[in-house]
């Protein structure tokens, strides 16, 4: 009967002490760390602010500004499961945190750098994450390009240039220093019309020449040695890159790199006399250069260079150009190789040239009579016009001389 009798009495007490575990008030779970609670003498936890919840007291932290490492949190005990007919206060007033402010860095943060790496960790907070123009701060992974419209506009301006200054650099039988003026008109924001012109108001033979003719009797040839005294051209101007820096660290200036390239025609001449002395009835007097006149030549100009434009109105203008033309000498002052010959076949005869059969374009005025003041005898310098023209040369010139000057825009 006894065994009968434990059966009855432990089926009694299952029923009870189920009441009395439903009965009994919901405990929290206990938290890492927390002292445990021993009877009922264990001091209830203080009271947080009226207005936030008694979770957010337990569950939820300010991130740290620069958080060093991330530290392992244990798993939290599974919190008890009501029983029938009770409700949880906590599944009703604790909503999963969402947003910003969680805590939590955004899907695309940086890892953070190493403290041996010596560069200060980048921020991993949500709101210095926040999108910049389309881009992530701090984001290694997204490249940000800025493209800046130009301050001022060119197109349909009409613009100036002064160069002042122009003088021949590759210069090696000849030296060419003088000024230029150019029309640009800007039809597009990169893309121009260009007139311009040119005087040399300095054109030699350069000292390296002067000194062959002076002391060898020698000189290099017409072709070679051929000078511009003028040029006019046609052409376009572009401009593939433009920019801008600071100017004085409060001013901006523009610059543009500028591609020109035109055709035109120019005016030649070559030295038929250098400087010399001339003694007449034991006087000496000093006969300067003689050059002849060798006609229009077929002029091309390409070039490159900077204009760095202040405000809308002015620029300056820093170029290199290269002026082409073709070089052949076969007259004169208009004289062919047959007019030199019968110009000297009637000086050595002491004859006028009047009489003289002479192609139309001819200047017989240049080697004939005396200069009154030097006392020289331009007959002298029929037999040096005919060296030049007595084997005809052909070559193509290249004068590059460095351009710098200023410009108005309108």
């Amino acid at each position: 009967m006894r065994p009968f009798r434990s059966i009855a009495l432990l089926v009694a007490a299952v029923p009870a002490l189920a009441f009395a575990q439903a009965a009994a008030p919901a405990q929290p779970p206990a938290t890492p760390g927390a002292p445990a609670s021993v009877g009922p003498e264990t001091t209830a936890p203080s009271s947080t602010s009226p207005g936030e919840p008694p979770e957010r007291s337990r569950t939820q932290r300010d991130a740290p500004a620069v958080p060093q490492a991330t530290p392992e949190t244990p798993a939290a005990p599974p919190a008890s499961r009501p029983g029938p007919g009770t409700s949880s206060d906590d599944d009703a007033q604790s909503p999963a945190p969402t947003g910003p402010t969680s805590g939590i860095a955004p899907a695309d943060a940086p890892v953070l750098e190493s403290p041996e790496s010596g560069e200060a960790p980048r921020t991993t907070d949500a709101q210095q994450q926040r999108l910049v123009n389309g881009a992530p701060l701090y984001n290694p992974n997204v490249n940000v390009h800025i493209v800046q419209k130009k301050r001022f506009a060119d197109e349909g301006k009409h613009e100036l240039v002064l160069y002042p200054g122009v003088v021949q650099v590759n210069g090696k039988f000849t030296n060419h220093v003088g000024s230029a003026l150019h029309y640009v008109y800007h039809l597009q924001e990169n893309f121009a019309l260009q007139v311009g012109g040119q005087y040399n108001w300095y054109s030699d033979e350069s000292d390296f020449n002067l000194e062959l003719i002076d002391k060898v009797r020698e000189q290099a040839q017409a072709a070679s040695s051929l000078l511009l005294q003028w040029g006019a051209h046609a052409g376009v101007e572009v401009t593939p890159l433009y920019g801008k820096f600071a100017f004085f660290n409060n001013s901006l200036a523009q610059f543009s790199v500028v591609l020109s390239g035109g055709a035109g025609v120019g005016k030649t001449r070559h030295l038929i006399r250098p400087k010399v002395a001339n003694e007449v009835d034991g006087q000496t007097y000093q006969v300067p250069a003689r050059f002849g006149d060798t006609g229009n030549k077929f002029l091309g100009e390409v070039g490159g260079g900077f204009r760095v434009q202040f405000g809308e109105s002015y620029a300056i203008r820093l170029e290199v150009r290269d002026l082409i033309y073709t070089a052949r000498v076969d007259k004169v002052d208009g004289c062919n190789l047959g007019d030199f010959e019968a110009l000297e076949a009637a000086r050595a005869a002491n004859q006028p040239f009047d009489g003289l059969s002479l192609s139309g374009g001819c200047k017989v005025a240049k080697f004939d009579g005396v200069d009154p003041e030097t006392k020289k005898n331009y007959r002298e310098d029929i037999i040096l016009g005919r060296d030049l023209v007595a084997e005809p040369s052909s070559d193509v010139l290249n004068n590059v001389s460095f351009y710098a000057g200023f410009s108005m825009l309108f």
